[in-house]
């Protein structure tokens, strides 16, 4: 098979990833092994790609988003041809105290699709089949692709940031996770105001019915109860707080963060308001937003890449090129 494989993570000018045959793996007891239909592309890929994410192994193939078609292995309640989805855990180990607290996205042992195993730049892809997903028939594959991480762990985020039906919700950046969420909020009947850079990423928040959008340094014109920061970076932390009313949360979707920030006490935590962390997802995170998305319509906005393209979709994703998701069809 083909395959998108980092072996030695360097800036991604200097294009890192690989395109080499390889051969199919072979599925162990309880794994599936899946035909690659489509594969969203993450910003985590690219921090894992840069080496922003410190190398668990050599060779890997990068991938966490992936579609897939039953070809063999442990079927269970998977028949051959079944269509399933396969996010960032990739499994975990099951009886440290948080996976038995129902917290398993904090597991002691966990196993990351495309970081610790090898993910979904690829022809065909191996995974755990009791960490795999049903998709919903309304949506294509190449649609399915980005909700299995930017769609699940935008979810999680307003879950963690405790929002409630109705509430005032700012989006802080407005890419492939947020322009998911925003369509979640609207079911939930919150007003939501989003400051992000790019004027296209503007015009598409705007597009999407946000209340209020401004540039990433700007505030938005009214206190929020909630917000979520989406991109990897100290200063739109400190933006976020800024725009809290007392007693408000926000929450950080980011594996990875620039530097942790600086900030006045007195005038911006004093008041309970509070900062929360976004660590990974549930597989009843991915269940519960997968029903969401296909009880509302969702529909991501994608752009499309082949597999030799891996490199150049990494790099769109860095620059904030792209208007929605990026999506590798191998």
């Amino acid at each position: 098979m083909r395959a998108a494989v980092l072996h030695s993570p360097g800036p991604i000018s200097s294009r890192p990833l690989q395109l080499e045959e390889i051969a199919i793996p072979e599925p162990a007891a309880g794994q599936v092994l899946l035909r690659v239909k489509a594969c969203g592309v993450c910003r985590t890929d690219l921090h894992i790609a840069e080496g922003e994410l410190r190398p668990v192994r050599d060779g890997v193939i990068p991938g966490h988003q992936i579609v897939g078609e039953v070809a063999r292995g442990a079927f269970g309640e998977w028949a051959v041809g079944a269509r399933v989805g396969v996010s960032w855990i990739g499994g975990t180990d099951g009886s440290c105290w948080y996976c038995r607290h129902q917290l398993e996205n904090l597991c002691d042992a966990p196993t990351f699709t495309g970081y610790g195993v090898n993910g979904g730049y690829a022809q065909f892809a191996v995974a755990r089949a009791d960490f795999v997903f049903a998709l919903p028939q309304a949506l294509d594959d190449i649609q399915a692709a980005p909700l299995l991480c930017a769609g699940i762990i935008g979810f999680r985020s307003l879950r963690v940031a405790g929002v409630e039906p109705g509430e005032r919700v700012g989006l802080f950046g407005f890419g492939a996770s947020a322009h998911l969420a925003i369509a979640v909020l609207h079911d939930w009947n919150c007003e939501v105001y989003v400051s992000t850079r790019g004027e296209s990423h503007r015009k598409l928040a705007e597009s999407l019915g946000a209340k209020w959008v401004g540039s990433e340094t700007e505030k938005p014109p009214a206190l929020l109860d909630r917000a979520v920061t989406f991109a990897p970076s100290g200063d739109v932390v400190v933006t976020a707080l800024s725009s809290l009313r007392k007693g408000g949360v926000v929450a950080i979707n980011a594996i990875h963060l620039d530097r942790v920030p600086q900030f006045d006490y007195d005038r911006l935590l004093w008041g309970e308001r509070q900062i929360r962390s976004v660590a990974n997802m549930t597989r009843q995170d991915a269940r519960d937003f997968l029903q969401t998305a296909a009880r509302i319509g969702l529909r991501p906005r994608v752009t499309q890449f082949g597999l030799e393209q891996a490199n150049d979709a990494l790099a769109a994703v860095k620059a904030d090129a792209i208007n929605g998701a990026a999506v590798i069809v191998p």
